[in-house]
């Protein structure tokens, strides 16, 4: 499916830019477009709990604060992004247009958590591009858990570092299981796209899952040439080995799929994705 709608979340946490940015290098390919999607929530809801215990002047004076504090964030952000859209000479409009091959891109505000907002909204997108969750804060955690588990869309996860080239070289990491597939079929126009497809694979002899060959065979049904690349995981992670290995062949993105197990398994005992995530220095591609 070729990518027309990026949809990209943003909040005054100062990595707007450089999502726009990893979003921009993928929609300038397919001349898409990039919805900018700040979200802030209702002054209600910032009241602490047990607010029968305050005066009506107390209530009054907080919401006052969280609207103000809202409408700041938002004119701030949009005074940046009005200035990122003039430095990069992009078309702003929130009108489908006929595939001319131009990038154009657009602002929209909502009212609600951001991963609630996102979780709606991305349902409607080809791509979801959001923020590499803040280890220390764990901000970030619930929009990208959003975006994975609830839209059923593409999810571009990227680091703080911006990268200077997107999708020209793509690392799947092929384990043979659904979200690995799902996320191939639903990345296949950027898969098009890329330079050069390295299929890692950790494969055994003798395993019933679908192949790292079988792979390359149905990429080659779509006009991608792929490469298979075998690693070993003996001594480390899956997790280690597999980043280790994308370091090794210089990729500069990976595709795989998102949380073999339940989230909550996947944080508690660990896991493939979420080593990845916690420990990626390039973006990932993923889909459930």
């Amino acid at each position: 499916m070729t990518i027309r709608k990026i949809i990209v979340p943003v909040r005054g946490d100062g990595k707007g830019e450089g999502l726009i940015d990893h979003a921009l290098a993928l929609a300038s390919t397919s001349g898409a477009h990039i919805e900018v999607v700040h979200s802030h929530s209702q002054p209600k809801d910032m009241l602490p709990f047990g607010t029968l215990m305050i005066t009506s002047a107390m209530k009054k004076s907080i919401l006052e604060a969280a609207a103000a504090n809202a409408e700041g964030e938002e004119n701030h952000l949009r005074k940046i992004f009005d200035r990122y859209c003039e430095s990069h000479d992009l078309l702003v409009t929130e009108s489908p247009r006929t595939a001319d091959g131009q990038v154009s891109i657009s602002w929209t505000e909502q009212v609600g958590a951001q991963a609630n907002v996102v979780s709606m909204r991305g349902r409607l997108a080809d791509l979801i591009v959001v923020a590499k969750p803040d280890a220390d804060t764990s901000l970030g955690v619930n929009t990208l858990e959003s975006a994975l588990l609830e839209t059923g869309k593409l999810v571009m996860m990227v680091p703080e570092v911006r990268s200077g080239h997107i999708g020209h070289h793509i690392a799947i990491a092929w384990n043979g299981d659904s979200r690995a597939a799902r996320t191939v079929t639903l990345g296949l126009s950027i898969l098009q796209n890329a330079e050069k497809v390295s299929i890692l694979s950790a494969e055994k002899a003798g395993s019933d899952r679908l192949s790292g060959a079988e792979l390359v065979e149905y990429l080659g049904w779509h006009g991608v040439e792929a490469e298979l690349v075998k690693f070993d995981s003996s001594g480390k992670s899956v997790g280690e080995a597999i980043l280790g290995t994308v370091d090794q062949i210089e990729a500069d993105s990976v595709m795989m799929g998102g949380y073999g197990h339940s989230r909550r398994r996947e944080l508690i005992l660990g896991g493939v994705t979420q080593h990845i995530i916690e420990k990626t220095p390039v973006p990932i591609f993923m889909a459930h």
